[in-house]
């Protein structure tokens, strides 16, 4: 078997590089900016190059030394896409979404793969998503964004992950979309052993009550102060299973407590429910509350290794070859984009198939949260023009740069 090398940016606490490596692939590269997560990388793989820092610092890693190698991956910052948030997009100090599609042109990977929230999926960044496929095409890659569900996988938690992969085009007839596996274990039946670990009495009956699959995790953030299990939603969600949303236990229960709706989680329950396991073994350094962000950030590592397999499949063009079909996100932006001057918003919504003004307005609306949308009024017309990208992909000169810096003890 051929040695496939990934570089991993964003890398996390290691979810989704022990899924690829499970898949086949060898790390020659993981870049993190938490140092607490890179050194749980370190404390369980001490053989891979972990770089620290701010991914898009030229300083802490020249992505060019590591031209060709057969995959780029990462799971780039969340919070520009998350509903929970202000979808800010490209004008978001977090989003590195463009960045890493642009280190495509400096490394020139064979594959390509990154992952994020379900949020990225919305109409708000249809053009956002189009603009990426553009670029990849570009670039001479074929991509694809496609929403799996971690349920689907036999992780027992909801959690939508929103998924681009671009591959080279004499292998991407030969990349298949993982599908599902099997129904998931439910909630007591994944956690009954370490509920009992402690001698709590109740294990048993709590884990028929916890016969459900988790809401998704929300690993949350710095800025938002400590540990626990999500938004109020979720919460009432853990309160029907027999779990105290409201915090993370340190220990398992023993045989003296007593609770109102049910113990907390320990960190070692939540990394069960991302999809660690005996199988997909892992240890998290650090204190509780920054372990926990870790755990509930990641991308759980069974999917992980089943978009690695199919990636791997592709390079060895395993299978039946598909048809690829061209996917449109935005026709706005493409006919945005195939004029080159200004144009008016009758021929924009002919070729974007649009009869309705409000819905064209509501459109370009959306699209000038992420891009420069140039009008001009000649009598009482309008006229469009697609102006520059808004998000930060390498600029030297993007605000960007002072934001991160003014911010940074805050992102995670």
């Amino acid at each position: 078997m051929s040695k496939f090398e990934v570089v991993e940016i964003c890398a996390g606490a290691g979810g989704q590089a022990l899924g690829l490596e499970k898949a086949g692939f060898e790390h020659a590269l993981a870049v993190e900016l938490d140092g607490n997560a890179c050194n749980t990388l370190r404390a369980n793989r001490s053989t891979w190059k972990v770089a620290e820092g701010d991914v898009a610092d030229q300083s802490v890693w020249h992505p060019a030394d590591y031209s060709e190698v057969s995959l780029l991956a990462g799971g780039v910052p969340c919070p520009p896409f998350s509903i929970a948030g202000k979808q800010l997009g490209a004008n978001d100090e977090r989003d590195l979404f463009a960045w890493a599609v642009e280190q495509v042109s400096v490394v020139q990977p064979r594959a390509l793969l990154l992952e994020n929230v379900r949020g990225l999926s919305m109409p708000r960044f249809a053009g956002y998503r189009q603009h990426v496929l553009d670029r990849l095409a570009e670039l001479g890659y074929v991509a694809e964004w496609q929403l799996l569900q971690a349920s689907d996988f036999g992780v027992p938690q909801l959690r939508p992950r929103f998924i681009l992969v671009a591959l080279k085009p004499e292998d991407a007839p030969y990349f298949h979309w993982p599908t599902h596996v099997g129904e998931p274990p439910t909630v007591g039946e994944t956690l009954l052993d370490l509920m009992g670990s402690n001698g709590w009495p109740g294990a048993k009956a709590w884990a028929k009550q916890a016969n459900k699959i988790a809401p998704t995790i929300v690993g949350g953030s710095k800025k938002h102060g400590g540990a626990d299990l999500g938004p109020t939603r979720a919460k009432r969600a853990w309160a029907e299973m027999g779990v105290d949303a409201l915090g993370i236990a340190d220990a398992a229960p023993s045989n003296i407590d007593t609770f109102a709706v049910g113990p907390k989680l320990t960190c070692e329950m939540v990394a069960r429910i991302q999809g660690w396991s005996d199988e997909y073994q892992w240890e998290f350094t650090g204190r509780k509350t920054s372990c926990y962000r870790q755990i509930g950030n990641a991308f759980p590592p069974p999917v992980a290794r089943t978009v690695g397999d199919a990636i791997i499949d592709a390079f060895q063009h395993k299978g039946d070859p598909r048809k690829l079909e061209t996917s449109d996100h935005d026709p706005v932006y493409k006919a945005l984009r195939s004029s080159h001057d200004f144009t008016t918003p009758e021929r924009l919504m002919k070729a974007a198939q649009i009869s309705d003004c409000a819905e064209f307005e509501r459109r370009i609306g959306l699209l000038s949260r992420d891009f420069e949308i140039e009008i001009k009024i000649r009598g009482n017309k309008s006229y469009y023009k697609l102006g520059s990208f808004k998000a930060f992909v390498g600029q030297d000169n993007h605000d960007r740069h002072d934001l991160f810096l003014k911010r940074r003890a805050l992102i995670s």
